[in-house]
């Protein structure tokens, strides 16, 4: 059993939690496809949307040069980082250089690739995640299960334990009126006592040095706008796009595709520093440049980060995103996975690491395409996924008893006579062996499936008797 699967195994020992997790995921499916009915050029933004995701990386190095030059002139310090490690560091840096210790962030997966809260704190720097879902699971010590819905792992009486025991709500409270009231009174203290501020960065605006950030809750902008005097964005080189007009492209799409709303309640675009306060922009690479240069996987840079494919996921909803044990998880999460996080080790050793630690991933996965259709961008998801268990198994990244069962099945299967013969030995031995020999142990599709009745004859005998009567 691989690892996805023990770890969705735990996850599906509560019942009553796994359903509800699938039923709500498929309600945010069902709430997107509403919202994307009411819009009757759809297909012709996607396919906009993709084109213009696929101009950015045909020339990514020149329209981050002019994004850069463009931000530089607006009185914005640009920085790059290679990788997770030089992020964190150029962070450290500018704060320790001003003598500050107290943080606010806002929701980013990118800091949770480069492990930025865990860095600073270990420094001496207090990180305060203002995201609702992020800060849930910062005070439970967990990481994110979702990309868009963090703490979407939780139920509310769990949410309501936690509030208890880290901000003193009252004992069985899991109102979620009550408990978001309580945390914007928790949360109001650190946005007003907040040295410096940080946050992700949705899009990146070449033509104007501009960054664009959108939420629902409006936490990124009051810890930029409330008492920050350092205001650091963080982004990955992908997140460009050439000009407004392509970025209105974007902006229709993401939050329909994401929660089936028309546009995120907050769509904030920073381009100048304020009065008294300094702009830092992060530019990160960390294994996106190796990516690029891959033309199989080259297309997964054009994720926008919706959420959208783990929520109409079968396999995601039905084992948790912590089953996938990497910080994005679901379809687009099992791609980027095996690449992992570029450091500054030799690149071939991190790869092949990475490949055997997250191998099972591109296997977790029903291949039914239906991440490819709801993609905003049109990735093919489904088919790198395939090409991912090409790769894997041809560099024998799989179990040994697998790799031999399906040399065994791919010559049954490339044989019409051995198909034939291999039918009706497995019709009668199903009908005919005790039910021990199939459903045990060592056996683990018959832990959880009942196989039908098999027919008495396969659908070629049945047509050639059939044809000649």
């Amino acid at each position: 059993m691989s690892k996805h699967s023990k770890e969705g195994k735990k996850f599906l020992s509560d019942k009553s939690k796994a359903s509800w997790h699938d039923d709500t995921l498929w309600g945010v499916r069902k709430k997107r496809d509403r919202a994307v009915s009411m819009i009757d050029d759809w297909e012709v933004l996607r396919e906009r949307a993709s084109s213009v995701k696929e101009r950015v990386l045909d020339n990514l190095e020149e329209y981050i040069l002019q994004f850069e030059n463009s931000a530089r002139n607006n009185g914005v310090i640009v920085h790059r980082a290679k990788n997770g490690s030089e992020l964190n560091s150029i962070i450290l840096n500018l704060l320790k250089s001003r003598g500050f210790t107290r943080v606010v962030k806002s929701k980013s997966m990118l800091t949770e690739e480069c492990s930025l809260n865990h860095f600073l704190e270990y420094n001496g720097i207090e990180v305060v995640d203002t995201d609702l879902g992020e800060r849930i699971i910062q005070f439970r010590g967990e990481s994110p299960s979702h990309i868009v819905l963090p703490a979407i792992h939780l139920k509310r009486e769990e949410i309501g334990e936690t509030f208890h025991n880290r901000i003193g709500t009252p004992a069985g409270c899991s109102d979620p009126i009550q408990l978001t009231a309580a945390a914007r009174v928790h949360l109001r203290s650190k946005f007003l006592n907040a040295q410096a501020a940080i946050t992700g960065v949705n899009f990146a605006v070449a033509e104007s040095g501009t960054v664009v950030i959108c939420t629902n809750e409006g936490n990124a902008d009051m810890g930029l706008n409330a008492s920050a005097k350092l205001h650091i964005h963080c982004m990955g080189m992908e997140k460009i796009v050439p000009t407004f007009g392509d970025l209105a492209i974007f902006t229709r799409l993401l939050a329909r595709n994401a929660t089936g709303q028309a546009i995120t309640t907050y769509t904030s675009h920073y381009t100048l520093p304020d009065e008294d306060c300094e702009m830092h922009i992060v530019i990160l690479d960390n294994g996106r440049s190796e990516r690029l240069r891959n033309p199989i996987f080259r297309n997964s840079l054009k994720c926008i980060r919706c959420g959208a494919c783990m929520n109409t996921c079968p396999v995601y909803r039905r084992s948790g995103g912590h089953s996938y044990r990497y910080l994005i998880p679901g379809p687009i999460g099992s791609i980027i996975a095996p690449f992992g996080n570029c450091q500054n080790v030799s690149k071939k050793s991190q790869n092949n690491q990475n490949e055997r630690i997250y191998s099972d991933l591109p296997f977790a996965s029903s291949l039914c395409g239906s991440c490819s259709s709801v993609c905003p961008v049109k990735i093919d998801i489904h088919n790198q996924l395939y090409q991912w268990r090409q790769i894997l198994t041809r560099k024998k990244q799989v179990s040994p008893i697998k790799r031999v069962v399906m040399k065994f099945v791919g010559k049954i299967l490339a044989s019409h006579l051995l198909y034939s013969y291999a039918g009706k030995i497995a019709r009668l031995a199903i009908r005919i062996s005790p039910r021990v020999l199939i459903y045990n142990r060592l056996n683990a599709w018959g832990l959880e499936r009942e196989l039908p009745v098999p027919p008495k004859e396969s659908f070629n005998e049945w047509f050639r008797r059939t044809q000649k009567s």
